[in-house]
């Protein structure tokens, strides 16, 4: 199978290009600026692939442009999606990531696929857009629609709070400023996320699906771990400026959709993701 992937310079696109030719695939990127409608179709005509991943998004939740959400992660999607559509190919899969920050703060958890979607900032809110843009796509392609929950890998920006604790390890910083330090989240190793991508191609129905493991913890906990890994401790301040009005104190997912569609997956385990990080 040849995958096309949208996004592959990003963190999680070089991390899929890794993993998909690890596991024998040929890969190709597409290159276009996904808001630039005329140069995606062009590119579209001569793409050969037989699935695609589009992973190409603004991710940052905290990102200072809330237009540009909108601009790449809904209008950029239609415009890929429009393109592709018209190119005519036989499709095999087409993975549209989304996030599972669309669930917002669900009164229920582990959250399953059923929960209705409730985004409290411009990031969840453009990925559930897009959704329901992609949605409309059913009768014309065979769509994937994966909801993964936070996770984290080399490479990944400093931007976000796993990378930036690390950082602050690895180079034995005295301090290190954050926000709320009581939010529970999943941080699973992007090769997990990498491994269920390539296997909802292979195997799964059109339809959403939770990329997740049920395990969250607090960053006291993730402190913890790298103080345990390092030998260093850290103090830590709480600024309030970083502590969010709207902040998702829980995110935790249900795998069972996931893991009926396509087997049991082998996720690491966050001391190992931390390890690999520090490396």
């Amino acid at each position: 199978m040849r995958i096309a992937v949208t996004g592959a310079d990003g963190f999680t696109g070089r991390h899929f290009l890794e993993a998909a030719r690890r596991a024998g695939y040929e890969v190709v990127a597409i290159r276009s600026n996904l808001t630039d409608g005329v140069a995606v179709a062009a590119e579209a005509q001569g793409i050969e692939a037989d699935a695609l991943v589009h992973l190409a998004a603004i991710s940052f939740v905290g990102h200072q442009n809330d237009r540009a959400f909108y601009d790449v992660n809904l209008f950029g999607t239609l415009n890929l999606l429009d393109a592709i559509a018209k190119s005519a190919r036989p499709w095999r899969r087409v993975l549209v990531a989304s996030s599972a920050n669309v669930y917002g703060n669900a009164p229920e958890s582990p959250i399953a696929e059923t929960q209705p979607p409730a985004p409290v900032n411009h990031y969840a809110m453009s990925k559930l857009a897009m959704e329901l843009m992609a949605q409309s796509r059913y009768s014309q392609l065979p769509l994937v629609i994966t909801r993964p929950f936070n996770y984290t890998g080399p490479g990944q920006a400093s931007d976000f709070v796993i990378p930036k604790l690390v950082e602050h390890f690895r180079r034995r910083a005295p301090r290190v400023t954050l926000g709320n330090l009581h939010v529970q989240r999943e941080y699973n190793d992007v090769r997990f996320v990498c491994d269920a991508y390539l296997r909802l191609l292979e195997s799964a129905q059109p339809g959403t699906y939770n990329v997740c493991t049920g395990v969250t913890y607090d960053f006291n906990a993730v402190i913890a771990m790298l103080q345990e890994i390092t030998g260093h401790r850290i103090d830590v301040e709480v600024d309030p400026a970083l502590v969010r009005a709207n902040e998702v104190h829980r995110l935790c997912g249900d795998p069972a959709r996931l893991n009926a569609a396509v087997g049991p997956l082998s996720p690491w385990r966050l001391r190992e993701t931390l390890a690999w990080m520090l490396e």
